[in-house]
């Protein structure tokens, strides 16, 4: 008898897959290419501003994430997700109004809404029999979203700014058009906890991860402060037009998705310690180098470098993260290191657009670098290997 074989991923998960593919690539061109450049050279608001901006944007999405969960339980999960995308499309609909502070900020706060829901209904579409290989879907479309954005917004903004938006525009009007077809069955859910148990395992959580908190918190701030600084060092200090930028992104990126696999294997056979340490400090060392840098074949080899460093320390580091999720909690476990790791993301970008200001986009770089540098050098000296049983 021939065995039945079930697929990869079920149909209904490649049009909520798609769906978040186009919001990922609009939030990705709109933050790290798209944002930096239209708000500094054509609204004439400060790098400063813009960090501020990018923050104000995450933090929208963190709290969104706290009561969307909430909201989903009791209202039709495609009345939340079209929602939140009318929202989110009014935040971009703002963005050429956004001549002063109050409006900029407006509009990068109703534009993180509409992320965090659409999130939560694919997780909830996910069928525990097919789990990794939908979750594996999903996270395909997220970094393809999020990484293809930046690089294909770049090279329309070297024609026009209004082209570019218009695109944005477009596409976000296409995830709404196909959120009308998510469907409001649950196929998977957590089990409800109640508040003062979820408090207490909370607090359990944050006391046993204490030596991940440096980790968590200073990576994703190195990398925030990079957000609105980027595409004006490219400019500036490199000479590169946006659509080479991309160039480098491409090399960047190129580099992470060709060893994460290699560099994962490597590090369960070896042991994760030396990848973060290294990594952490190859990564600190390139991003150095970068500020070095005066040609285009120079930036890209040395973002391949950097993607290089990076493909080392993902793997290990969420092997890392995953001792410390309990078997039987994995959702607030997950969900509690997400939440550390935006404390990170929101500072980030302000911090980085501050610096920037106050002196200029090349010390933000020296600056990141340095807190990447640090930190190989904390888990150097503390490294948390040993797997700790939680409750």
């Amino acid at each position: 008898m021939e065995a039945i074989s079930k697929p990869a991923a079920a149909p209904h998960m490649l049009r909520y897959g798609f769906v978040l593919f186009l919001v990922e690539f609009v939030r990705g061109a709109f933050l790290v290419s798209f944002l930096p450049t239209y708000a500094v050279n054509a609204l004439g608001i400060s790098v400063a501003t813009v960090g501020v901006a990018v923050s104000v944007h995450y933090i929208t999405d963190t709290l969104i994430k706290c009561c969307a969960g909430y909201l989903l339980d009791r209202f039709s999960l495609r009345l939340i997700v079209q929602t939140g995308l009318l929202i989110s499309f009014a935040g971009l609909l703002l963005m050429p109004y956004a001549y002063h502070l109050g409006i900029l900020i407006g509009a990068a706060a109703l534009f993180g809404v509409g992320i965090s829901p659409i999130w939560l209904v694919c997780l909830s579409k996910v069928k525990p029999e097919n789990r990794a290989a939908n979750m594996g879907l999903l996270y395909t479309c997220w970094l393809s979203g999020i990484g293809a954005g930046p690089v294909i917004i770049n090279f329309v903004i070297d024609k026009s700014y209004t082209l570019s938006f218009r695109i944005m525009i477009g596409l976000w009007i296409a995830a709404w058009f196909m959120s009308l077809f998510i469907s409001n069955v649950r196929e998977s859910a957590p089990a409800a906890i109640p508040l003062r148990k979820q408090i207490s395992l909370l607090w359990e959580r944050l006391t046993t991860m204490k030596p991940l908190l440096p980790g968590m918190i200073l990576q994703t701030a190195a990398a925030g402060m990079l957000v609105p600084v980027l595409p004006g060092f490219a400019s500036k200090y490199l000479g590169l037009p946006y659509s080479q930028y991309s160039y480098v992104l491409m090399a960047g990126g190129a580099f992470t998705v060709l060893f994460l696999v290699p560099m994962g294997k490597l590090a369960d056979r070896f042991g994760r310690k030396w990848f973060l340490i290294i990594g952490f400090a190859a990564f600190a060392m390139t991003l150095y180098g970068l500020t070095l840098a005066y040609t285009l074949w120079q930036a890209i080899l040395i973002a391949a470098v950097l993607g290089f460093s990076y493909s080392a320390v993902l793997p290990a580091w969420n092997a890392l993260l995953a001792q410390y999720v309990p078997e039987n909690q994995q959702g607030m476990g997950w969900g509690l290191f997400s939440s550390v790791e935006g404390i990170g993301v929101m500072i980030g970008p302000v911090l980085g657009g501050w610096i920037a200001a106050l002196l200029n986009e090349r010390v933000v770089l020296w600056v990141s670098a340095a807190l990447l540098a640090l930190l190989a050098i904390y888990y150097l000296l503390v490294f948390p290997g040993k797997k700790r049983e939680l409750a």
